[in-house]
């Protein structure tokens, strides 16, 4: 049976983070019920401009959470809105931190007179990639770093983004998905394989505690076992059975003894971080967005992740 390596954390308590993807809607389309899913989840992933969302978007999903006490992250993910995101643009890896600084930046402004960014989670391909290529999870941090070293990395468990967190110092927190299925080696499971998307409400709220307990799932590719440990489960806004989905994924945590609380409630320290008033990180607001040293583009690495099928999926 696979085991994969957690991330580090020394809590006792059954502290446990739920979160969901909003605000990925642009100008007067929406694809989520925000208002609904703020009230169960504790922490909202609010998309920048990238796969979805724009100023108004930000600004709304921003309030709603601030009204609501759940904690607010960046969900950058590759510039294409067409595509939702999950589709992989090869990108230099300049382009990779210039990419997630933009979008990061962008929604720490629109949410500066409303509520501190507390975290950055990639959005569908980009954190797909990032989970197995060590140079795209590298320059995530990276730009991450230059903004705010105080930002929490949520990034799925076993990843190499997790990973790549740690390396850079980093606070992070280990996520895993209430409604989806996963692989042998704890990847997700491409959406084109029986079982990979959890639409039942039950079956996605016994999912969500067997993992949150550590408890082995069964892989869809080998029929073994795989165990993953979680700091954050996600439940997706992204479909007509959103709300009922989380609703039931959240009883069933609370029924199971977790305490649900925003992500800094259950985030890493790296070393040297730092804690504001009421155990919560508090993340300056920059007059501007950090500019990234750029290095020559000639010398930049290219993913060699390109245009695919199950591999291009996003989450």
């Amino acid at each position: 049976m696979l085991r994969l390596r957690p991330a580090i954390r020394a809590f006792a308590t059954k502290k446990l983070n739920l979160n969901a993807d909003l605000g990925e809607g642009f100008g007067p389309w929406r694809l989520t019920d925000d208002a609904a899913l703020m009230e169960l989840v504790t922490s909202a992933n609010v998309a920048c401009g990238g796969h979805a969302g724009d100023a108004a978007t930000m600004v709304h999903a921003c309030a709603l959470a601030a009204d609501r006490g759940v904690s607010i992250g960046a969900h950058p993910g590759y510039d294409d809105k067409p595509g939702f995101g999950r589709r992989v643009i090869p990108l230099s890896m300049d382009e990779v931190e210039e990419l997630v600084a933009s979008q990061v930046g962008a929604l720490r402004t629109e949410a500066a007179s409303l509520k501190h960014v507390t975290h950055v989670k990639p959005h569908g391909a980009l954190n797909n990639v990032a989970c197995v290529d060590a140079a795209v999870a590298a320059a995530i941090c990276r730009a991450i770093q230059a903004i705010d070293a105080s930002l929490i990395v949520l990034a799925p468990a076993g990843s190499e983004l997790l990973r790549a967190a740690e390396a850079h110092e980093l606070p992070a927190a280990a996520e895993v998905f209430a409604d989806r299925g996963y692989l042998a080696d704890g990847t997700l499971a491409p959406r084109s394989l029986e079982g990979a998307l959890i639409a039942d409400a039950d079956e996605a709220a016994a999912n969500a505690v067997r993992l949150a307990r550590g408890e082995p799932v069964r892989a869809l590719d080998t029929g073994g076992d795989v165990v993953l440990k979680a700091d954050s489960v996600c439940v997706h806004g992204d479909k007509p059975s959103a709300v009922a989905q989380a609703k039931a994924v959240r009883d069933a945590l609370v029924a199971a003894g977790f305490e649900l609380v925003g992500l800094p409630e259950v985030r890493i320290l790296a070393e040297g971080g730092q804690m504001g008033d009421a155990g919560r990180f508090e993340a300056p607001v920059p007059d501007e967005v950090p500019k990234i040293e750029m290095r020559k583009v000639g010398d930049a690495r290219v993913s060699p992740l390109h245009y695919g099928d199950d591999a291009a999926e996003g989450v």
